[in-house]
């Protein structure tokens, strides 16, 4: 993507509609950023073979085809000025047909290793030594003689599909050899990493913007809270204290290198975990990166004056990032479709009562059924400092029957 000539709002010029922005993908991402587009001005055609998905359904153009399906390609291509994804998922290949005739951002290469878990990896080991920070130890697992050559320094540890595995999925947490040959089994024998299995003290994230240009703008250190391998919570505060001591700059410094490592153009999220390496403050190890905006940065749409979907619109049409500003402490409670259930039977949240409380925005993302576990929505409460919105947000968990979540 040259980025040298921006993609502008509004009317194409010798052209009878708007500049449109291409999506592949049609979930909630998809959906925040169609409506910060046509905010800004630009129309939105999204490729999603759900027919009632939520991006297409809020998009002014719903493609209703498989990804890799050439008359739907072809379509967004001729439609769009320029194209992004929502999810890590979408095949490389579909966004390499695509690259060749659009500008589109974040790039295959880019997108490709974010969906192999070996190559993220390899990625970040690079990048560790320029900037110290290093994923956990790990080794790859692509067949028998790799399994058993594993050395005894990883186990216990926790044995990852290398593709297709997010939220939890497609992870299994081992003791020894055994149980690691019974997973390798278990996953049908597919690539994976395992992981040195590390105590944790903390998780972090990172969301940062880079243009074609190679600017890059980034928002505060985020702390999250995972349940069952999904992100259940995120704190985030203007004076730093959702942040541990010396993190955030060392977060930052190595976030801003793995994207400029993979020449990256987009919205970026890098996690972080801080584990307990014998020290009294511990240390700060990379987990895994999202080539797109992400759960833990949904605070910003309320919480900052620039929001992590208005920045990928301006990544992807060329326009100036300019650094955002957290202008409220903020609190951000993923709604999974368990608050729509309680003992086994059919539930409807009171939001009218949620609605009550100061701070409080709902964001439902149009889903049509509600499942245990399937992101339905999301609640960010802001407030003048952390404690105030913390109040808050636990009240409103409470009420929602969502479990609290510790502070230190």
């Amino acid at each position: 993507m040259s980025g040298a000539i921006p993609i502008l709002p509004g009317p194409v010029p010798g052209a009878s509609r708007p500049a449109t922005l291409g999506v592949m993908g049609g979930g909630q991402l998809g959906r925040m950023f169609v409506h910060a587009a046509q905010t800004m001005g630009y129309a939105v055609a999204v490729l999603d073979p759900d027919p009632v998905s939520p991006a297409g359904r809020a998009a002014d153009v719903h493609i209703a085809t498989g990804y890799e399906d050439e008359a739907g390609l072809a379509q967004l291509m001729q439609r769009c000025e320029a194209i992004t994804t929502e999810f890590e998922n979408v095949p490389a290949a579909a966004l390499t047909t695509l690259a060749a005739q659009r500008p589109v951002a974040p790039g295959p290469h880019a997108v490709a290793v974010a969906q192999d878990r070996i190559a993220e990896k390899t990625h970040f080991d690079r990048c560790a030594a320029h900037t110290g920070v290093a994923p956990a130890p790990w080794v790859a697992i692509t067949n028998a003689e790799a399994l058993a050559q594993v050395p005894d320094r990883l186990l216990p540890g926790i044995l990852k599909t290398a593709r297709l595995g997010y939220d939890g999925k497609g992870q299994i947490s081992v003791e020894d050899r055994a149980q690691l040959a019974q997973a390798w089994d278990a996953l049908h024998r597919v690539p994976c990493v395992l992981e040195q299995r590390l105590a944790l003290r903390a998780e972090y994230s990172v969301i940062l913007a880079r243009g074609a240009d190679g600017q890059s703008v980034h928002y505060p250190l985020q702390r999250n809270w995972h349940r069952n391998g999904i992100l259940a919570v995120t704190e985030v505060d203007p004076n730093g204290s959702a942040a541990g001591p010396d993190w955030a700059a060392q977060a930052m410094a190595a976030a801003e290198a793995i994207a400029a490592a993979l020449h990256y153009v987009g919205v970026l999220c890098v996690e972080f975990f801080v584990v307990d390496d014998g020290s009294s403050t511990g240390r700060l190890v990379v987990n895994e990166m999202a080539p797109r905006p992400h759960n833990s940065g949904h605070y910003t749409i309320d919480a900052c004056d620039v929001s992590q979907f208005e920045l990928q619109v301006r990544a992807l049409a060329g326009l100036p990032l300019t650094a955002p500003r957290l202008h409220s402490a903020a609190v951000m409670l993923n709604l999974l479709g368990d608050c729509w259930w309680r003992d086994g039977q059919p539930h409807s949240p009171d939001w009218a009562r949620v609605l009550t409380l100061p701070g409080v925005h709902l964001h439902l993302y149009g889903k049509l059924q509600a499942r245990p576990g399937r992101k339905m929505g999301h609640l960010t409460v802001t407030a003048t400092d952390l404690p105030r919105a913390r109040a808050v947000a636990w009240q409103a968990a409470q009420w929602l029957g969502m479990a609290p979540w510790p502070v230190s």
